[in-house]
Protein backbone atom coordinates (compact mmCIF):
# COMPACT_ATOMS: atom_id res chain seq x y z
CA UNK A 1 0.00 0.00 0.00
CA UNK A 2 1.36 3.38 -1.00
CA UNK A 3 1.08 5.90 1.81
CA UNK A 4 2.48 9.04 0.20
CA UNK A 5 1.64 11.62 -2.41
CA UNK A 6 4.84 13.01 -3.91
CA UNK A 7 5.99 15.70 -6.32
CA UNK A 8 9.54 16.41 -7.46
CA UNK A 9 10.57 20.04 -7.91
CA UNK A 10 13.52 21.62 -9.67
CA UNK A 11 13.48 24.38 -7.03
CA UNK A 12 16.13 24.79 -4.37
CA UNK A 13 15.19 23.68 -0.86
CA UNK A 14 14.39 27.09 0.69
CA UNK A 15 12.30 28.15 -2.30
CA UNK A 16 10.42 24.85 -2.16
CA UNK A 17 9.71 25.22 1.58
CA UNK A 18 8.27 28.69 1.04
CA UNK A 19 6.16 27.47 -1.88
CA UNK A 20 4.88 24.49 0.13
CA UNK A 21 3.83 26.71 3.04
CA UNK A 22 1.93 28.99 0.66
CA UNK A 23 0.31 26.09 -1.22
CA UNK A 24 -0.84 24.50 2.04
CA UNK A 25 -2.23 27.83 3.29
CA UNK A 26 -4.14 28.29 0.03
CA UNK A 27 -5.89 24.97 0.78
CA UNK A 28 -6.74 25.86 4.39
CA UNK A 29 -3.80 24.16 6.11
CA UNK A 30 -1.69 25.86 8.73
CA UNK A 31 1.70 24.55 9.81
CA UNK A 32 1.50 23.67 13.51
CA UNK A 33 4.87 21.98 13.88
CA UNK A 34 8.19 21.99 12.11
CA UNK A 35 10.97 19.49 12.59
CA UNK A 36 14.31 20.26 10.97
CA UNK A 37 15.60 16.70 10.81
CA UNK A 38 18.95 17.73 9.33
CA UNK A 39 19.68 20.18 12.16
CA UNK A 40 18.41 17.80 14.85
CA UNK A 41 20.54 14.86 13.71
CA UNK A 42 23.57 17.13 13.37
CA UNK A 43 23.10 18.56 16.88
CA UNK A 44 22.24 15.28 18.61
CA UNK A 45 24.34 12.75 16.70
CA UNK A 46 26.88 14.76 14.71
CA UNK A 47 25.32 13.22 11.58
CA UNK A 48 25.33 15.12 8.29
CA UNK A 49 22.46 14.57 5.87
CA UNK A 50 20.55 16.37 3.13
CA UNK A 51 18.02 19.11 3.89
CA UNK A 52 14.97 17.38 5.41
CA UNK A 53 12.04 19.22 6.99
CA UNK A 54 8.82 17.75 8.38
CA UNK A 55 5.88 20.16 8.46
CA UNK A 56 2.90 19.24 10.62
CA UNK A 57 0.03 20.66 8.56
CA UNK A 58 -3.48 21.01 9.93
CA UNK A 59 -6.80 22.01 8.43
CA UNK A 60 -8.82 22.76 11.58
CA UNK A 61 -12.29 21.94 10.21
CA UNK A 62 -11.08 18.60 8.84
CA UNK A 63 -9.19 17.81 12.05
CA UNK A 64 -12.32 18.59 14.07
CA UNK A 65 -14.45 16.30 11.90
CA UNK A 66 -11.91 13.49 12.15
CA UNK A 67 -11.68 13.84 15.94
CA UNK A 68 -15.47 13.76 16.22
CA UNK A 69 -15.47 10.49 14.27
CA UNK A 70 -12.64 8.94 16.28
CA UNK A 71 -10.86 10.56 19.23
CA UNK A 72 -7.84 8.29 18.70
CA UNK A 73 -7.31 9.72 15.20
CA UNK A 74 -5.10 12.32 16.85
CA UNK A 75 -2.39 9.69 16.60
CA UNK A 76 -2.41 10.31 12.85
CA UNK A 77 -2.72 14.10 13.01
CA UNK A 78 -1.46 16.55 11.87
CA UNK A 79 -0.96 15.73 8.19
CA UNK A 80 2.79 15.40 7.82
CA UNK A 81 4.38 17.00 4.78
CA UNK A 82 8.06 16.35 4.13
CA UNK A 83 10.28 18.65 2.09
CA UNK A 84 13.65 17.08 1.36
CA UNK A 85 16.56 17.31 -1.03
CA UNK A 86 17.05 14.37 -3.37
CA UNK A 87 20.11 14.94 -5.52
CA UNK A 88 19.61 18.10 -7.54
CA UNK A 89 15.85 18.20 -6.92
CA UNK A 90 13.56 18.73 -3.96
CA UNK A 91 10.87 16.21 -3.07
CA UNK A 92 7.62 17.23 -1.42
CA UNK A 93 5.78 14.32 0.14
CA UNK A 94 2.46 14.30 1.97
CA UNK A 95 0.99 11.43 3.91
CA UNK A 96 -1.97 10.08 1.93
CA UNK A 97 -5.06 10.91 4.03
CA UNK A 98 -6.60 7.64 2.86
CA UNK A 99 -4.15 6.00 5.24
CA UNK A 100 -6.44 7.11 8.10
CA UNK A 101 -9.28 5.08 6.64
CA UNK A 102 -7.09 2.10 5.80
CA UNK A 103 -5.60 1.94 9.29
CA UNK A 104 -8.81 2.52 11.23
CA UNK A 105 -11.36 0.86 8.96
CA UNK A 106 -13.85 3.58 9.94
CA UNK A 107 -16.25 4.53 7.13
CA UNK A 108 -17.01 7.83 8.91
CA UNK A 109 -13.48 8.98 8.04
CA UNK A 110 -13.87 8.35 4.30
CA UNK A 111 -15.40 11.74 3.35
CA UNK A 112 -12.94 13.58 5.59
CA UNK A 113 -9.99 11.75 4.03
CA UNK A 114 -11.39 12.41 0.55
CA UNK A 115 -11.65 16.15 1.27
CA UNK A 116 -8.13 16.23 2.73
CA UNK A 117 -6.81 14.31 -0.29
CA UNK A 118 -8.41 16.78 -2.70
CA UNK A 119 -6.88 19.70 -0.82
CA UNK A 120 -3.41 18.15 -0.50
CA UNK A 121 -3.43 17.12 -4.17
CA UNK A 122 -4.34 20.68 -5.13
CA UNK A 123 -1.52 22.04 -2.99
CA UNK A 124 0.99 19.62 -4.51
CA UNK A 125 -0.24 20.27 -8.07
CA UNK A 126 0.20 24.02 -7.59
CA UNK A 127 3.90 23.46 -6.93
CA UNK A 128 4.69 21.92 -10.32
Amino acid sequence: MSYDRTVRLRADFDTAVTAVREALADQGFGVLTEIDVKATLKAKLGHDMEDYLILGACNPPLAHQALEADRSIGLLLPCNVVVRRDGDTTLVQALDPGTMVALTGLPALEPIAADATTRLDAALASLT
